[in-house]
């Protein structure tokens, strides 16, 4: 496979959450466009170390990246290292401990917030720090990336879903509405990254509990989506990924050389 893609982590998107406020996503899981899979999330269910699992696939209790407060460089091969190695253009608009796990720790919001660096495992970034940094502008800041730069591998990363779910918890209006909020602001810019030839995964990190937190193993926590769309997927309702599986899937997808697990049922 040679195709490029792009990864939505929509920080602390409960699994149900997604399932019936995503309205947009869904109408594509209906149109038979998409398919929408339940994931189970690594443990801990915190940020930095989901990060590094998704990006690296391996869990924190291998990484080392085990809390919130791990600050240093990863240690493991990512998706970035991967694309990069194999000459690929990558990209991210996230959160600055991407920043932190994959290019340069720690981050100095001068240097580091707006990165354009070929010699970096990510080349071309806008990093944020505050977590009510607007998803509006977080996606606006990653279609910039992809309009300038035409990166094979993109990292979508915003983070008010899980900013509502620590002011005001999984069962309420506030966190709802965010995740709602997010599939609208989507619907802007999936249609274009199809029409551009990019193959999409949206998910999240970890989910949220009625505590405004995270960090255990109720299914609220640990449950989370994951959307597929774009032609090099299989949409098999039979296929039973895991998060550990999705940097070697998006390996494949890029058709770069790697060593990690693959949820081959995904993939035509």
């Amino acid at each position: 496979m040679k195709h490029n893609v792009i990864l939505v982590v929509l920080d602390g998107l409960n699994y149900e959450v997604a399932r019936h406020a995503m309205g947009h996503l869904q109408a594509y899981v209906g149109a038979g466009r998409a398919a929408l899979y339940k994931l189970e999330c690594a443990l801990p269910a915190l940020s930095r170390p989901l990060y590094e699992c998704i990006l690296t696939g391996v869990a924190p209790i291998d990484s080392g990246i085990v809390h919130n407060n791990v600050s240093r460089l990863s240690n493991q091969r990512s998706i970035y290292h991967y694309a990069t190695d194999a000459g690929l253009k990558t990209a991210a608009a996230a959160y600055h401990w991407v920043s932190e796990l994959y290019n340069r720790s720690p981050f100095v919001a001068a240097r580091d917030r707006h990165t354009d660096d070929p010699k970096l495992p990510i080349q071309h970034g806008h990093f944020y720090w505050n977590d009510h940094y607007p998803d509006s502008h977080l996606f606006a800041d990653a279609e910039n990336l992809r309009l300038r730069h035409a990166p094979n591998f993109l990292l979508v990363h915003p983070m008010n879903i899980d900013d509502a779910g620590h002011k005001h918890g999984l069962d309420t209006p506030q966190y709802r509405n965010s995740a709602r909020s997010a599939d609208v602001i989507l619907a802007d810019y999936l249609q274009g990254w199809l029409d551009a030839g990019y193959q999409v995964l949206v998910t999240a990190d970890h989910g949220m509990n009625n505590d405004r937190s995270h960090n255990g193993l109720l299914p609220e926590e640990r449950e989370v989506p994951l959307f597929v769309l774009g032609d090099a997927f299989s949409f098999n309702q039979g296929a039973a990924p895991k998060q550990t599986e999705l940097c070697g899937t998006v390996c494949e997808l890029l058709g770069v050389p790697h060593d990690k697990p693959v949820c081959r049922e995904l993939l035509k």
